[in-house]
């Protein structure tokens, strides 16, 4: 690390008593870097053994690392804490501001701990922080609107990040989000809920700390030489042309989309909510996160009427991608633009987590379907495929729970469906639950043994598509891909780069980057260090009760046609048995 880097700086915030302090955690941002790495040990060294994940001594900690602020596309902050959801690791990266505002903060890593009496926010500026009252913001049916209030009453417009929870945060819905900068999320897992269990409304990060490079002219040669890649590369232009939503038509075609619970891998009504349709008929603008040329972020205007004068109408932007469109449209059977918008629009206002909410509302409408629940389960509500009212009308009960079952359903389809069945069909992975990706067996166990369940731990569904469908491999090279994957997006994770970006910055470029920055880091110790730090999410998820023969896995993914025709319970349970024994 350069000398007078200010990365190496971790605040130590104490909601019960109000108090905050600051330490270099040098040993740590050397070894780990940044990011995933760095938080993983705070995780380790904060959170106890065993400890409730909405327990006033659960730890947040959120992380950026050494190349945020300096070359483009290094936007992601990651989020550590023990999940509600899952009960072992939990995990969850944004982007946006958030990334660039800690760094210009002169933090790299921000641990928060204890629970207010009342609610609060945070303001961290000018190396203070200051513990304001949020007692009126707590309750507000819409999450914008409290940050609305924090950005008209705090300092720093430009250069701020802003962080708040919604309804679903404040009544600890275990897969609630936390949303920066409007449209982005730290969506997976639960934070929202670990906020709000400590009456954390939000935050306010600002300020405009100045980061050293090595040699300048070698630093904008390098720069140039990503900016460039990184706006005219095919791979991203995709991004900022349709975004992921580009994966609708894609994956329906070549029968990989879960429509309507996974019952079906394709549909013939999907064009009107393919991604290029939806930006050739209702898009308004496109967003960039903080430092990064792509704007990737893609938002639709939702044109309504007002309830009390049919003749004047609201517009509102809703952002959508794949996985909003996948979990919310196809798995719960709407294919009409309009009524996905504004079943997209009332889970950003209550704060949860797109996908979670889609995988439960799809169970639920096969168990309404099956008559394994009745309406009095649903409040009075009646649900079919492709009823996007009475989903809007389920996502406020479930978040104001009413009945017995809908107090499950705020827990997950995990949860739920060991309570009232129908766990061949609830479509969960490691208790999280699933993206949209039907593409194969290496998909699957992308999802069962990634350290936090998700699609992005390893991308086990590119496996599919380029080699499996081609070749054959067995579950163990499956295995040994994901793997590999893994740690490598565990250095991309740690020095803060964007996912998207990982066809430009492979671990030598990383090398490169790093070297600007007063690290010496060969690209094979980088992949060392990838792979330590994956074994330490394992340590604690371990530590945790996580066991690899409790994974259970739906029936329902055997059932359905793939594009390998290789989903078989021999391929999956080989590959977890594998998994298991090299990482017990």
């Amino acid at each position: 690390m350069m000398p007078n880097d200010t990365l190496s700086k971790v605040l130590y915030i104490d909601l019960s008593k109000k108090k905050f302090e600051t330490k270099d955690r040098r040993d740590l941002f050397e070894k780990y870097l940044g990011g995933t790495g760095v938080a993983t040990q705070l995780l380790l060294e904060e959170c106890p053994e065993g400890l409730n994940p909405l327990h006033p001594d659960a730890p947040i900690i959120f992380a950026v690392g050494p190349l945020t602020g300096v070359f483009p596309l290094a936007s992601k902050t990651c989020a550590m804490f023990k999940s509600p959801h899952t009960g072992d690791l939990g995990e969850s990266h944004a982007g946006g501001r958030s990334a660039i505002a800690i760094r210009m903060a002169g933090y790299g890593a921000i641990v928060i701990k204890g629970a207010s009496e009342i609610p609060v926010y945070l303001t961290i500026q000018g190396g203070k922080v200051k513990f304001k009252n949020a007692t009126t913001l707590w309750g507000m049916k819409d999450g914008s609107i409290p940050a609305r209030v924090m950005r008209q009453n705090e300092k720093g417009e430009g250069l701020r990040a802003i962080f708040r929870i919604g309804t679903a945060g404040e009544n600890l819905v275990t897969y609630s989000n936390v949303t920066t900068e409007t449209y982005r999320h730290f969506g997976r897992l639960g934070l929202g809920a670990v906020f709000g269990s400590k009456k954390l409304k939000g935050m306010v990060i600002s300020g405009k700390q100045m980061i050293e490079v090595n040699n300048k002219k070698e630093y904008r040669n390098l720069y140039d030489q990503i900016y460039k890649t990184a706006t005219e590369s095919p791979i991203m232009k995709k991004y900022h042309d349709v975004g992921t939503a580009i994966n609708i038509k894609a994956l329906n075609f070549i029968k990989a989309l879960p429509v309507k619970n996974l019952q079906f891998s394709s549909s013939e009504s999907i064009e009107p909510v393919s991604g290029e349709s939806i930006a050739q008929h209702h898009l308004a603008r496109r967003v960039a996160c903080a430092h990064c040329p792509v704007a990737c972020i893609h938002l639709a205007f939702l044109r309504e009427p007002y309830d009390d004068d049919p003749y004047f109408y609201k517009t509102s932007p809703v952002c959508y991608d794949f996985e909003l469109i996948y979990s919310l449209g196809t798995m719960v059977g709407i294919d009409e633009p309009t009524n996905l918008l504004k079943l997209i629009d009332i889970v950003e206002q209550v704060g949860v987590d797109a996908m979670s909410m889609g995988v439960i509302l799809a169970w639920m409408t096969e168990m309404y379907e099956r008559k394994m629940i009745s309406p009095d389960d649903l409040d009075g509500t009646e649900i079919k495929w492709g009823d996007s009212d009475a989903y809007i009308e389920i996502v406020r009960k479930i978040v104001n729970p009413t009945t017995d079952f809908l107090k499950a359903c705020s827990r997950g389809v995990d949860h739920a469906a060991n309570q009232y069945g129908g766990k061949e069909f609830a479509m969960q992975f490691g208790k999280n639950e699933m993206a949209g990706y039907h593409t194969g067996p290496s998909g699957y166990l992308g999802f069962l043994l990634g350290a936090r369940h998700s699609h992005l731990d390893n991308g086990g569904y590119s496996i599919d598509q380029k080699d499996l469908i081609k070749i054959d491999l067995t579950a163990q090279q499956v295995v040994d891909k994901l793997l590999e994957e893994e740690a490598i997006r565990q250095i991309l994770s740690s020095v803060a780069v964007c996912f998207f970006a990982r066809g430009i910055y492979d671990l030598k470029m990383v090398s490169e980057a790093l070297k600007l920055l007063g690290y010496d880091l060969s690209d094979t110790r980088l992949a060392e260090i990838g792979k330590q730090i994956h074994l330490n999410k394992y340590t604690f998820k371990m530590r945790e009760g996580f066991r690899f023969e409790k994974l259970d896995i739906p029936e329902r993914i055997y059932e359905t046609a793939d594009p390998t025709g290789k989903i078989t319970r021999k391929f999956i349970h080989e590959g977890i048995n594998y998994a298991k024994s090299l990482i017990d």
